[in-house]
């Protein structure tokens, strides 16, 4: 593999696929980050340099979901009434944690203060509370982490902390690790919780370290691989469940220098597809949505309705 980031030679023989471009988004340097399906089947995108959160409906038409000076969000989560849960970090000083309300288009701040932290990605549990990064400090001076918000929004519970720049976040399908992408150090960790704002003893392992800029945000599919957006690269790396390579996605390109700021995905609900969000920075090309297939096999999908049969 050639270009400006030839991919490390211990990943180079892995199933490897080639997205295709599926929309263009902005045609500015901006990053693009957060991006989720909401409960319509639109996907969600941070237009983080804009301060928008911005939608794609299935004809790829883009409307605005919100926009707030000064908010520049960067991860979304989605709760199943329809509720967007929002990680916004401000001015990188003082964050922010708000809920877009389903059908209105504007950002609430939660019951917690966020004053204190940089919030970068959100996870949602299966209890109605949720798991965020604080996007602070650097390799030498280790002061983000993970914290853990209260089902009622009122508490919040350090997991990990004495990170740097803990960026991307996700749970297994079952609710027992915690996944955390730390920026400033290439890591990857595997948290392996007792109880929802408790780890377990001996329960933080780096289960991965990465070659080259940088892990972004992930996502875990139904079958509880991860998909880890390198920041830097044009590329996707898949993980097992337990945190071994199995395959990547390249994003058209790359080899040319572009697309290189790969920085968040969404996993389609009840599909094979991941839609990856990349922005060209000074390549010119602005930023844009990429489509691959997933790595979950085909017994873990959903099965098509038969037609003519009722449930």
């Amino acid at each position: 593999m050639t270009g400006p980031v030839p991919i490390p030679s211990a990943e180079r023989n892995i199933p490897t696929a080639v997205a295709e471009k599926w929309a263009e988004v902005i045609d500015t340097d901006t990053a693009l980050e957060g991006a989720l399906f909401d409960t319509e089947g639109n996907l969600l995108v941070c237009d983080v340099g804009g301060s928008r959160i911005v939608r794609l409906d299935a004809n790829r038409r883009i409307s605005v979901l919100l926009h707030q000076a000064g908010l520049h969000a960067g991860g979304l989560a989605i709760h199943p009434d329809g509720r967007i849960f929002v990680a916004a970090a401000g001015d990188r000083k003082r964050g922010m944690l708000g809920v877009i309300e389903s059908g209105r288009h504007e950002f609430n701040k939660v019951a917690v203060t966020a004053d204190a932290y940089v919030p970068n990605d959100l996870v949602l549990d299966r209890h109605g509370g949720f798991y965020f990064t604080d996007f602070k400090g650097t390799a030498f001076d280790p002061t983000g982490g993970v914290y853990y918000v209260s089902p009622d929004m009122r508490t919040v519970t350090p997991i990990v902390q004495r990170l740097a720049l803990a960026n991307g976040i996700a749970l297994s399908p079952d609710g027992k690790y915690l996944w955390v992408t730390e920026f400033g150090q290439n890591r990857l960790l595997r948290i392996t919780l007792e109880t929802p704002a408790t780890v377990s003893s001996l329960g933080v392992a780096v289960a991965y370290r990465f070659i080259g800029p940088a892990p972004d945000s992930m996502r875990a599919d139904v079958e509880g691989n991860l998909y880890v957006a390198l920041n830097g690269q044009g590329r996707v790396l898949v993980f097992s469940p337990g945190g071994i390579p199995i395959g990547q996605i390249l994003l058209p390109g790359r080899d040319a220098g572009h697309y290189l700021k790969s920085a968040s995905l969404a996993l389609k609900p009840g599909t094979n597809e991941v839609y990856i969000v990349a922005s060209d920075g000074a390549g010119g090309q602005g930023g844009a949505v990429f489509r691959a297939r997933t790595f979950v096999t085909a017994q873990a999908l959903p099965k098509p309705q038969q037609a003519g049969k009722r449930s």
